[in-house]
């Protein structure tokens, strides 16, 4: 049986771990290539053997997201090693919690600029290139933070409330262009996004509270995978331990 996205290729962002590496990972399975962004190097050799393993390919970028040079740079490597981007995931992102009086300037920087401006500048690269070929999936992990308002989690919900409304114009922009945007919005997830920065390993003990990066990546290659025709422009994740 052929692999869904055999000849397809995707871009990510933070794909060293969490989230994104599992992405990688489940993207491969279906035979997809990808090139993955993130600020370390290390582990992208294991990576590049396990997705090669699962049948598809895989290719590192070492470079903060944040920085539109290297947002270019990732796009640029992309086609030319590949030839096309058919999906791009914006997955970068940081986690703080802790009240809003104790949040400084630096730490609402950090929080944006990793979530939204990341997403800017990777989606900026990207949209003309689908443009001129029709046909695109452009997917942002968000958050439930995105869609709801939290306590202690003021600048991260800030962060992840743009990043859905930005979907949700950009959406509505590229139909006609063929493109499809979508986001996805996941509850807790035991990732280390957060680890010692307001999630503790007491936090971390509580295994039903949590999804699994296994499980958003498994929505990515659903939504990546899906009929040319049918556009799924939100999907809540949560767990059956998490009540919200």
């Amino acid at each position: 049986m052929t692999a869904k996205l055999s000849g397809q290729v995707a871009l990510i962002t933070g794909s060293s771990g969490g989230i994104g590496r599992a992405s990688v990972l489940a993207l491969a399975a279906e035979g997809a290539a990808v090139l993955g962004v993130s600020r370390s190097l290390e582990g992208s050799d294991i990576l590049a053997r396990e997705a090669a393993g699962l049948g598809g390919k895989y290719i590192h970028v070492t470079g903060d997201a944040r920085d539109a040079k290297v947002a270019q740079a990732a796009a640029a490597q992309t086609l030319e090693a590949f030839g096309q981007i058919d999906i791009l995931v914006n997955n970068a992102g940081v986690g703080h919690y802790d009240d809003f009086v104790n949040a400084s300037e630096e730490l609402y920087d950090e929080i944006m600029d990793t979530s939204m401006r990341t997403t800017f500048l990777f989606t900026q690269q990207v949209v003309p290139h689908m443009i001129g070929r029709r046909k695109g999936l452009i997917i942002q992990i968000a958050s439930q933070a995105g869609i709801q308002g939290f306590p202690r989690e003021s600048v991260y919900c800030a962060a992840k409330h743009a990043q859905v409304g930005f979907s949700r114009a950009l959406r509505r922009e590229l139909q006609p262009h063929g493109i499809k945007v979508s986001a996805i919005c996941p509850a807790a997830v035991k990732t280390n996004f957060a680890y010692n920065r307001g999630r503790d390993d007491e936090f971390y003990s509580h295994d039903d509270y949590f999804l699994r990066a296994e499980d958003v990546a498994d929505v990515v290659c659903f939504l990546a995978t899906g009929h040319p025709g049918a556009r799924l422009p939100e999907i809540s994740m949560m767990s059956v331990g998490e009540a919200l």
